[in-house]
């Protein structure tokens, strides 16, 4: 049992610690790529810039080379800034989320100020707007665009001979996701033969401090028929390129919160691919939907989805399949979406998120109170043997085997498992992970208020009142509790465990404070309720009958 409880303690402190090193890696300064992005002209990547080669045939040799301008389109959820060079998005801000809680300034995800993370599409084959020789250079009626009923739509329009091309972005009232069509019309003599790609480009040489054990993850992701979801880091790209044909699928790129995706159609067999640029340290991620053939006096539209946004499970599922899980929980995902789900649905009726954490933390210590039991028994029924044990040991001393037998035995007799105090507690930490991780990765609790001095769940508790009215909870715990360690050196580690605890806590979101604290307050109750319910039935066991 010494062993056990040491065991314990020892799996709750690398719990803590790795979590602990986990929300500093999440938490620390963002990169230069999460500072705001500037509204003026960017830096032209010149004609070296990268263009996927044609699957089918080679692209002509026009010069549609040149400098574009830019445009700025915005709804009332996203501001976009568009380079009439190949009418790229250069510049995304999110309009409903701050950079930093109070500062007023729209979350920049997309930037080519200083940081390079575009999203890119065009045309390729023959008759393409993308050549070997440039970009093509779209013409915009305005130069700001603002959405003023349920969608804007903006063309940018371009002329190569007797080809005519409208690159069409639509963005929707209270929506991430943008549809970029390309409408071609071949009024030549010739067949005209294109296919559409877009792709995302972005710097890699971001400081990035993840833990060896739960590192954060920034990088590309894709899915495929076979694959929902895959992460790609950019070490991997740089190391070998994806080339891979799917049904469907989409690409994307990560970070803590929000994601940028391309969606191709998703009733074509598509390309995907990777391509590092080694000279710029960029990653490259895309896609190719199969050539399309213009008829002489044709007209043929091409399409894909664009998004850019948080990571919204309800809104990504519907987009495409799979990009929902881009909210990765890890491999405790399937405690973790029931739990994010309930979490929603609790929310939904008690408004304030402190409120729902404290409610779904009643309902998780309610489930788990038959183990509850289980442990505190097991615990009430070691401290009546507690004196046996101590005689066993004077009497075999340091005879290890014969002290195991004995006390195997001593086990059978008085109906006791030696394990019943720790793992039900061991089977509760994995749900106290899957909570870790729906607070750290649910964008539904960045800068969520709860009251009085918490005004964001996801961030520490300014003045740490918190995490030291957790580690009392503790701390009133453990005196509650039978103390089954006789080793010296178990029992000082049992007694510092509160103050190890407060101390990881004090940087933890505060949100997973309030549930620790709420759980801990409800295991408090239990425990006073199952001890005395014990007591009282010893003592009803013990009492004599009455006298006739």
């Amino acid at each position: 049992m010494e062993s056990q409880r040491g065991l314990l303690f020892i799996a709750l402190l690398v719990v803590s610690f790795l979590l602990f090193q986990q929300w500093q890696v999440d938490n620390a300064p963002q990169q230069p790529v999460e500072t705001e992005a500037a509204t003026s002209s960017p830096t032209q990547s010149g004609d070296d810039d990268f263009i996927p080669q044609a699957s089918e045939q080679a692209p002509a040799t026009q010069d549609t080379s040149g400098k574009g301008g830019t445009i700025t389109v915005a709804s009332d959820v996203l501001e976009l800034t568009i380079d009439t060079r190949g009418g790229d998005i250069v510049a995304a801000k999110l309009l409903q989320f701050e950079t930093e809680q109070g500062s007023g300034q729209a979350m920049p995800i997309l930037t080519s100020d200083g940081f390079i993370y575009v999203a890119q599409s065009g045309l390729i084959g023959a008759q393409g707007d993308a050549t070997n020789k440039g970009r093509a250079v779209y013409v915009a009626d305005k130069t700001e665009y603002q959405i003023s009923g349920d969608q804007l739509v903006v063309d940018l329009t371009y002329a190569n001979n007797d080809i005519n091309y409208i690159k069409r972005f639509t963005l929707t009232r209270g929506k991430y996701d943008v549809a970029v069509e390309y409408i071609v019309n071949n009024n030549s003599a010739a067949a005209a033969s294109v296919q559409l790609y877009g792709q995302l480009k972005q710097d890699t040489y971001i400081d990035d401090e993840g833990s060896m054990f739960m590192p954060t993850y920034r990088g590309a992701a894709y899915s495929t028929s076979d694959s929902r979801y895959e992460k790609l880091p950019f070490d991997d790209i740089e190391d070998a390129n994806l080339n891979t044909k799917t049904k469907a699928g989409w690409v994307g790129m990560l970070q803590h919160y929000f994601v940028s995706a391309w969606v191709p159609n998703q009733n074509t067999t598509n390309d995907l691919y990777t391509n590092y640029l080694g000279a710029k340290g960029q990653a490259v991620i895309g896609f190719k939907q199969p050539t399309v053939a213009i008829a002489p006096g044709g007209t043929e539209t091409l399409s894909a989805t664009f998004y850019v946004g948080p990571k919204d499970q309800d809104s990504l599922a519907k987009i495409a399949n799979g990009l929902d899980l881009t909210v990765d929980y890890g491999i405790l995902f399937f405690i973790s979406q029931p739990l994010f789900w309930l979490l929603i649905k609790i929310q939904g009726l008690v408004v304030n998120w402190g409120l729902a954490i404290i409610c779904i933390t009643i309902v998780v210590k309610t489930i788990m109170y038959p183990l509850t039991k289980t442990q505190y028994t097991s615990m009430a029924k070691m401290r009546k043997i507690q004196p046996k044990m101590t005689a066993l040991k004077e009497r075999y001393g340091d005879d290890r085997q014969k002290m195991s037998q004995a006390m195997m035995e001593l086990y059978k007799k008085e109906k006791v498992n030696p394990a019943g105090g720790c793992l039900p507690l061991l089977v509760q930490m994995p749900i106290f992970l899957a909570l870790y991780w729906v607070f750290i990765e649910s964008v539904e609790l960045r800068h969520a208020p709860f009251a009085l001095w918490i005004n964001d769940l996801s961030s520490m508790d300014p003045y740490f009142v918190m995490p030291l009215l957790m580690g009392a909870s503790m701390f009133l715990m453990q005196k509650l509790q039978p103390n089954m360690a006789t080793d010296p050196m178990q029992q000082k580690m049992m007694q510092w465990m509160p103050v190890f605890f407060t101390f990881f806590f004090l940087w933890f979101p505060s949100g997973l404070v309030l549930y620790w604290l709420v759980s801990n307050v409800i295991t408090i109750i239990q425990m006073l309720i199952i001890f005395r319910s014990i007591e009282k039935a010893e003592e009803k066991a013990n009492a004599k009958p009455a006298k006739k």
